[in-house]
């Protein structure tokens, strides 16, 4: 069975506490440590701070958690409890860090934009194949909220015939099986991966002409960077995360499409869907049309913006966050 936060009872809640909090003082008394860094702006970081005031700690939010925390405003007391009082938070982008001040009124100055880190010693560009068919790859959870079957519904009505569709990633339930019921429709021209390891994945994309990423909801979006760095073309909605990244960039090989309106983050308005699956093929017949003109694509537009998220960059960002929680100095 699959839970959700929002439905969990109380008594649940508070075993649920119980069994980290057991686990987390059995870590701090092993490991004494002089900082804590949690991920998610959540319940366990919550628990985390008011377990060990004392020791300075700080956040990671990706996303997900500030989905979470508006879907269920019966936990955000809960939530803010503890997550209110850490030393820092750091956010993927400058849009996620406003999100973070507003809803969890924490100071600006307590909110670093820190980004995320891909490993540019797997994801790196090699020659690419032919293309003939153009290789185009989706790389995540198989759900509404990442826009697949939009996607499929719009491969259908682009009026190139000449690609073939990698369809990588995980799922769950009846989100998961109409997806994989779309890609079966079209036949051998889906080839339907499941879950890979990122050697896999790196692979996948450096044989890959095109990524997309039809998502309604986002962080910052590690895989566009990963495709980037694996020399892919880009099409992809126009979400805060991914405009953060790529919106200032003047480049024919990225197309961004506007995100439709959606209602609990999932399901975009009847009125809208057409027309969203309507610019989803025009972008993809456009990008695939420029893949059989010339299969490579240059990243030096993009090159120094590529070069501040690698691992290496993100690092130094993160450890100098650490550096300031340490000695207590502004950040």
């Amino acid at each position: 069975p699959i839970f959700l936060f929002r439905d969990l009872t109380e008594t649940e809640l508070q075993e649920y506490e119980a069994a980290f909090a057991q686990r987390l003082k059995e870590a701090v008394t092993r490991f004494q440590p002089d900082i804590i860094h949690s991920h998610h702006l959540w319940i366990v970081s919550s628990l985390l701070r008011r377990l060990f005031p004392e020791i300075p700690m700080v956040t990671t939010c990706h996303g997900s958690d500030l989905r979470q925390f508006q879907n269920c405003p019966h936990l955000q007391e809960r939530v803010l409890s503890g997550c209110r009082r850490v030393d820092a938070a750091m956010a993927l982008s400058a849009t996620q860090k406003t999100d973070i001040v507003r809803l969890y009124g924490l100071p600006s100055e307590n909110v670093v934009v820190v980004g995320a880190g891909y490993n540019d010693t797997l994801f790196s560009l090699s020659a690419k194949p032919a293309p003939d068919p153009v290789r185009l790859v989706y790389a995540g959870k198989l759900s509404n909220a990442k826009g697949v079957p939009w996607f499929l519904r719009a491969l259908t009505a682009i009026e190139s015939s000449a690609w073939q569709l990698e369809l990588v990633g995980g799922g769950s339930g009846e989100e998961k099986a109409q997806c994989l019921a779309l890609a079966q429709q079209m036949g051998d021209r889906v080839q339907v991966h499941g879950a890979v390891s990122q050697h896999r994945l790196a692979e996948i994309m450096q044989q890959a002409h095109i990524f997309i990423l039809p998502s309604f909801y986002e962080g910052l979006p590690l895989v566009v960077l990963e495709a980037l760095a694996s020399g892919c073309r880009i099409v992809a909605t126009d979400l805060p995360g991914v405009t953060d990244l790529l919106g200032d960039v003047s480049a024919d090989f990225i197309e961004l499409v506007k995100t439709p309106r959606v209602k609990h983050m999932d399901q975009p308005y009847i009125q809208d869907q057409q027309p969203f699956e309507r610019d989803l093929a025009h972008a993809l017949q456009t990008q695939i049309e420029a893949s059989l003109r010339c299969s490579q694509i240059d990243l030096t537009p993009i090159r120094d913006k590529m070069a501040a998220y690698t691992w290496k960059g993100i690092f130094e960002r993160v450890q100098d966050v650490y550096a300031r929680a340490l000695s207590s100095m502004p950040l």
